[in-house]
Parts: structure tokens; C-alpha cells; sequence
């Protein structure tokens, strides 16, 4: 496929279908990952490739927690998980939140769950002493994630980054034996897509960019 044609394609998918995805395709497609750019080069990503169904059941688990809170904060009007403005959702509300199976589904269905870490050894988080929660250090994994999302299109695959289960980071780093220098990244479930969407919704340039200051802009061709 052209460059452009991928990258305005690859979409989240997380419904698929009974094709298998076989190590040589997944090897091809983090073959060319991996040329994904890191902090000092110092390539500090390391991924589980897990198929085992045993191993999804617990990862499931693990999602849940996660994704009832998210969702519960959803369904109140917020935003999920947000690490601006304080939840008034309560323990009780959120243990009465149901997971979608759009949630859990994924984790059983794709052939092949991809669980990204990223050493934190080798991380510059040059915001680590800000008044926000840390964001620069992601410069360092998740362009390699992007990456394997837009190769696996490439080869007629597809997937989307979930990071519910990073919010139960110790039982999952347990479960698949992740060393306590690493950091979890991302959970990408792999696989023939059911539908391949071809039109996707983003904001325009004009809601994009500032043209020198933040009252500039927006960039015209």
C-alpha cells in the first residue's frame, strides 16, 4: 500500500475474524516496527507475544478493574481515567459497572496479543518534575506501537492499543513475568479485521494547528 493510504486507513480494530495470524506475518510486520525512533536511539522496548488462551483468560481479569472505572466515569458524564480533573464517581458506582464485551472480546479473539514494555532504565522523562502527570517518556515506546499498527495494516491486519490492564501494572507484570525495571505500555490485540474501514474521523487542520502562537494559526495550504 502507499505511505498515505496507511496511514489515513489504520483504524482501532477490535473485532476479528477466525484468520490466523502466523508468526512469519508477525514477524514481518515487527521486522519493519522496529525501526521506530527512541529517546538517545537507546531502543528500550521489549514485547510479549502471548497466543495462549489461559494466559488471555488472566489478562482479562486484569482489564477489569480498569475498565469498570472507566467506564463507569463514562456513563457519569466525565472523562475516563482523567488525570486533570478529579472523579466524583464512587467505589460503589464503579463496582456496579458492567465491562462491555467490546472490552474483554479482543484480549479472546485475536490471534495474537501484543503486550509492549518499555525499560525504565533507558527512559528520559524530561517532565517528571512537572505539576502534570508524565507524558514526554512515551516519546520512547509508543512511536514503535504506531509503527506495528501500521505495518500489520500493511499486510491487511489490524489492531488498536489498549491500556487497561496497565492500570493493574503489578498482577500483569506478574502474569507474564515482566522484570520490576519495565514499564507496560500498551496491550495490542492482532488480526484480520472484520470490516477494514477505508474513511476515518479526525478533526480538521483548522481545529489542528496554531500558526506561531496559540491564537495563530490555523495552516493553510
Amino acid at each position: 500500500m502507499e505511505l498515505y493510504d496507511v496511514m489515513r486507513t489504520t483504524a482501532a480494530v477490535r473485532d476479528f475474524t477466525d484468520d490466523p495470524l502466523s508468526d512469519a506475518v508477525l514477524h514481518t510486520i515487527l521486522d519493519n516496527a522496529r525501526f521506530a525512533p527512541s529517546g538517545g536511539n537507546r531502543q528500550g522496548t521489549q514485547i510479549v507475544v502471548v497466543r495462549d488462551q489461559v494466559t488471555r483468560e488472566r489478562l482479562v481479569e486484569i482489564t477489569g478493574p480498569g475498565a469498570q472505572r472507566y467506564h463507569a466515569q463514562r456513563a457519569a458524564g466525565e472523562t475516563p481515567w482523567s488525570a486533570y480533573t478529579p472523579s466524583a464517581i464512587t467505589d460503589e458506582q464503579v463496582a456496579k459497572t458492567r465491562v462491555p464485551t467490546s472490552v474483554t472480546d479482543p484480549i479472546r479473539t485475536a490471534p495474537v496479543i501484543l503486550v509492549v514494555c518499555v525499560d525504565l532504565r533507558v527512559v528520559a522523562a524530561l517532565d517528571q518534575n512537572l505539576d502534570r502527570v508524565g507524558i514526554v517518556g512515551g516519546a520512547s515506546v509508543y512511536p514503535l506501537v504506531w509503527n506495528l499498527l501500521l505495518a500489520a495494516r500493511n499486510e491487511g491486519f489490524g489492531g488498536t492499543i489498549t491500556t487497561m490492564a496497565v492500570a493493574e501494572e503489578p498482577a500483569l507484570k506478574r502474569l507474564l513475568g515482566v522484570p520490576n525495571t519495565y514499564a507496560v505500555a500498551a496491550v495490542v490485540p492482532l488480526g484480520k479485521p472484520v470490516k477494514q474501514l477505508t474513511r476515518l474521523t479526525r478533526v480538521g487542520m483548522d481545529q489542528l494547528t496554531h500558526l506561531e502562537h496559540w491564537d495563530g494559526g490555523p495552516l493553510r495550504p
